[in-house]
């Protein structure tokens, strides 16, 4: 009646505490194990004085408590051995028990996540950033365009004033008279008269210069 009012109460386990106690209890086992190991000895002992001493009854009952203290021990080997198979058990369900939360807690955390971010905001978003950049063009490029009187020149004219420019730049370096650097006096010993420079011979570009000026002379 009170199970179906309120329900059965949740038994949760603890896979710490779980693992603490099959610890204890293997090490109980081992401590028991180790002292009928030593009583399983010392039968075997006692065994060996009765023997010497002719007494074939009572070497013969010292070897029996030793079958019994072995069983003993081998019942114990096997009682360890579950506990260390529940041991692995258990801490491979704990392993997998924190993997599914883990999991659980991810697919949560994204589904809370994909709630907060529709697909339509993020459109939305997009069309926004790119109606931004698009205006943000648009007023770089009003800023960089020429205004007032600048804005009246011709680009043509320009170029074909520029072009005159070089033109005559070129013609006025053709017209200029070719310079030579004046000769180092040589010094002629006394008594001696200094030898007549040989004529000079002029190039052919100074030659097209020079009928180039007297051409423009007419």
């Amino acid at each position: 009646m009170f199970t179906r009012i309120f329900g059965k109460p949740k038994q949760e386990t603890n896979a710490l505490t779980t693992l603490d106690k099959l610890n204890e209890t293997l090490e109980m086992l081992e401590k028991k194990e180790k002292v009928l190991v030593k009583k399983a000895a010392t039968e075997v002992e006692k065994a060996k004085e009765f023997t010497r001493a002719k007494n074939k009854r009572a070497a013969i009952q010292c070897l029996k408590r030793k079958r019994l203290y072995e069983q003993q021990i081998e019942q114990l080997g096997n009682f360890q051995l579950r506990i260390h198979d529940q041991m692995i058990l258990l801490e491979g369900a704990k392993a997998t028990t924190e993997t599914v939360d883990a999991l659980r807690t991810g697919a949560k955390a994204m589904k809370d996540m994909q709630k907060a971010t529709n697909i339509d905001d993020v459109d939305k978003t997009m069309d926004e950033i790119n109606e931004q950049t698009e205006n943000m063009k648009q007023i770089q490029d009003a800023l960089s365009a020429p205004f007032g009187a600048m804005s009246d020149f011709d680009e043509d004219e320009l170029e074909a004033e520029l072009e005159e420019l070089e033109g005559a730049e070129l013609e006025e370096q053709l017209l200029q008279p070719a310079t030579t650097a004046p000769a180092a006096p040589v010094q002629v010993p006394a008594g001696r008269q200094p030898a007549r420079p040989a004529p000079q011979r002029r190039t052919a570009e100074e030659d097209e210069l020079a009928a180039l000026q007297a051409e423009m002379a007419l």
